[in-house]
């Protein structure tokens, strides 16, 4: 089917955040019974280095290549599954990045991942989440013992557990006859998954150095909602000059463009600044210019745009802001949005399915929408 069609015959049905997650309706009646206690007998991982066609550039750094990690555990009775994990060490913590070479952080992580999944060999497990809840605390103190970082971030250790937990619940499906998604989805979490939606939207991603004809080329093309890398490198004073040159440009580019999937007619506009701006300040100031060039109106949603470490009140922000690497868990989640953070980004390919369960917990109780995101996903 060509693109264009495909967008427009599966678009979001409506403008903004809102559409993106719907609250509640379980769609099939899943019968209980009692999960299998399943032993793992034997494990084992590898990877694969796949370089990029260029560099991939956010978080004020540059990828050139991506791990691809695959984690293997067969059971008591034989069963074997592989369980998949790409490895993105600057977006799980740019201090490991940036201290060391692009191999040696990627090292690090998949140093993780060998130890954790040598850790579950032998162990006994009826729930995929209480697996991963035994083994996250001492897979994240290995991380610190052997980067010597006693401040690495979390997402690091939980980036490296998702080809393990991956591996974990394919065997608990099969082990319990699961045959849905829906069906091996314990019931106490399936009340944050209960829509199931009827359309889906395609959403590029445009890092720093695409260039702003490619991005006019994917509206044409049909694609009317993208996700746009913020927070350019340099001081913040560059990186704000930077992103107001940028934004200026793509509002000059696209910002006339007319979609039928939103209630305005115009693109909405998602910026994600992986943390980048470091004062509440900073991005207002960016708003502020958005308002003079007339791109305000546009902004639906900027992704994670401070550091985890700025822990202060953001109701004040007149934008949607999304908790992305900050929300490491679901205690850190509740944390963010007890700050005024109005959405919560997905991320089960860096952040483990059994993670982003219990977060997804948390946010339904406070009615706090989600959407899943990307992390240079493999196909």
């Amino acid at each position: 089917m060509d693109r264009r069609n495909f967008i427009k015959n599966s678009g979001l049905a409506a403008a903004g955040i809102g559409a993106l997650s719907a609250m509640p309706r379980f769609t099939a009646e899943i019968p209980e019974s009692s999960p299998k206690l399943i032993d793992i007998k034997s494990v084992s991982s590898d990877f694969e280095r796949e370089p990029l066609i260029r560099p991939f550039g956010f978080k004020g750094g540059y990828m050139k290549e991506i791990w691809q990690t695959a984690s293997l555990i067969e059971t008591g009775s034989g069963i074997k599954k592989i369980g998949l994990c790409t490895q993105n060490v600057l977006w799980s913590d740019a201090s490991v990045f940036a201290e060391h070479s692009e191999s040696g952080g990627n090292a690090l992580m998949y140093s993780l991942t060998e130890h954790a999944i040598r850790m579950i060999r032998g162990r006994s497990f009826t729930d995929p989440v209480s697996l991963l809840g035994s083994v996250i605390d001492e897979t994240f103190e290995y991380g610190k013992k052997i980067s010597g970082n006693n401040n690495l971030r979390k997402t690091f250790a939980l980036n490296s557990l998702v080809g393990v937990d991956n591996a974990v619940w394919l065997a608990y499906a099969a082990e319990n006859g699961f045959d849905s998604f829906d069906a091996m989805i314990p019931e106490p979490y399936r009340k944050g998954l209960s829509v199931h939606h009827n359309k889906v939207a395609s959403i590029p991603l445009m890092a720093y150095n695409i260039p702003i004809e490619e991005i006019r080329s994917a509206v044409d093309t049909g694609y009317f909602f993208m996700k746009i890398k913020i927070g350019q490198p340099g001081t913040q004073d560059e990186m704000l000059a930077k992103d107001m040159e940028r934004l200026t440009a793509i509002h000059k580019a696209i910002g006339n463009a007319t979609t039928p999937y939103t209630k305005t007619g115009k693109l909405p506009y998602y910026f994600d600044a992986n943390g980048r701006y470091e004062k509440k300040e900073t991005l207002l100031r960016l708003l502020d210019h958005a308002k003079k060039i007339g791109a305000f109106g546009q902004i639906v949603i900027i992704e994670e745009p401070f550091p985890e470490e700025l822990e202060t009140d953001i109701t004040d922000i007149p934008v949607r802001i999304a908790a992305d690497e900050s929300a490491h868990t679901d205690a850190d989640a509740l944390k963010r949005i007890q700050m005024g953070y109005r959405a919560i980004a997905l991320k089960a390919i860096a952040k483990t399915l059994s993670m982003t369960l219990r977060i997804i917990n948390v946010a339904y109780e406070y009615k706090i929408p989600c959407f899943c995101a990307d992390l240079t996903v493999n196909p």
